[in-house]
């Protein structure tokens, strides 16, 4: 159905969309910065910004809490993530959870430690502290753990009772407002809960809870088809191993559509062309620090993204270019 259509309630598309969110996002940013974007007209300034929304580079340098407020604006920042770093995983290194988490707070920089942490237990289980993981395996378990957050931590909550022998029917489905205590708790209890981990619950039991958990569920959650096709594949699953076989579910890939499968995730020929003019940039500037020039050049690719600067960085290019002119002139004369 065209959801433009007056079949659909203007409420229901409001809601869906969240066009009110982004929408108030925008005047926000606009009052904080009015002077310079007053000066390029508001309805250009409104344009770009919803461009910026509609093309997934609105996410860049914005805090948590922005980045977390949709499911739009999740996936975005995978896909911001996997296109920034994508050459690591061209090249084959692999890296530890610090080395991840600081990756990612190039791109938002108050992004904590315990969600890199998360989408490496989905990796490594066991290993979790100080196991390195390729590129591949920790974006897609990232993406999982990042876009269905809430959901995994009801998950584990399930999972932890029926271990306890809890009957299935006096599980607690936690709000929206109860998940950080949840994960304070999860925290504390780490010891034991590692050893939680090494036994498994029977599948059909889970899927059970899993189906009735998905009828009153608030937040997004990865389709019952993909949850139900993981967990007849065996009768017996641990939660880690649960979550590794969702992590690389093609259909749920699809579905939250911020990476390619696997096969092409490192293929990017647009990226590739951004890169190979860097490359030569740096190659022909003589006595130039190549790490810094990487470095430089990087954050130029993500400038050019960033829906927030577009219009301010480009001023502030065009008095410095005026100011660069003047200098030239004088000194010619």
């Amino acid at each position: 159905m065209n959801r433009l259509s007056s079949a659909v309630p203007a409420e229901q598309y409001l809601a869906d969309s969240q066009v009110l969110f982004y929408l108030n996002d925008a005047v926000t940013q606009l009052l904080d910065h009015k002077e310079e974007y007053t000066q390029f007209g508001l309805v250009r300034y409104f344009a770009e910004y919803f461009s910026s929304v509609k093309n997934s580079n609105h996410v860049l340098f914005r805090e948590l809490n922005y980045i977390r407020a949709t499911q739009h604006n999740r996936a975005s920042f995978i896909r911001v993530f996997w296109r920034c770093f994508r050459q690591i995983g061209k090249s084959g290194d692999l890296l530890s959870v610090p080395e991840y988490r600081s990756l990612l707070q190039l791109l938002c920089p108050d992004f904590p430690l315990e969600a890199v942490q998360s989408a490496s237990r989905i990796v490594l289980a066991d290993d979790a502290s100080d196991g390195l993981m390729s590129f591949s395996d920790f974006i897609y378990s990232f993406q999982l753990q990042f876009c269905y957050q809430e959901f995994l931590d009801s998950i584990r909550v399930i999972y932890q009772d029926l271990l306890a022998g809890k009957s299935p029917n006096t599980v607690i489905v936690p709000t929206s407002s109860s998940v950080e205590q949840l994960v304070s708790v999860a925290t504390e209890e780490s010891d034991r809960e590692e050893q939680q981990q090494q036994d498994a619950v029977d599948s059909s039991t889970l899927a059970e809870c899993v189906d009735a958990l998905c009828e009153r569920f608030k937040h997004s959650y990865p389709s019952r088809m993909c949850l139900r096709e993981v967990l007849e594949q065996t009768d017996k699953v641990s939660y880690y191993g649960f979550l590794q076989s969702l992590a690389n579910h093609e259909s749920i890939n699809q579905t939250i559509g911020a990476l390619p499968s696997k096969e092409e995730l490192l293929i990017d020929p647009e990226m590739d062309q951004e890169l190979d003019k860097l490359i030569a940039q740096i190659s022909v500037s003589p006595g130039s620090n190549s790490s810094g020039s990487a470095i430089g050049g990087l954050k130029e690719v993500q400038r050019r993204a960033s829906p927030r600067r577009n219009i301010h960085h480009r001023r502030k290019m065009e008095v410095e270019s005026d100011g660069s002119t003047e200098e030239t002139d004088s000194s010619e004369n």
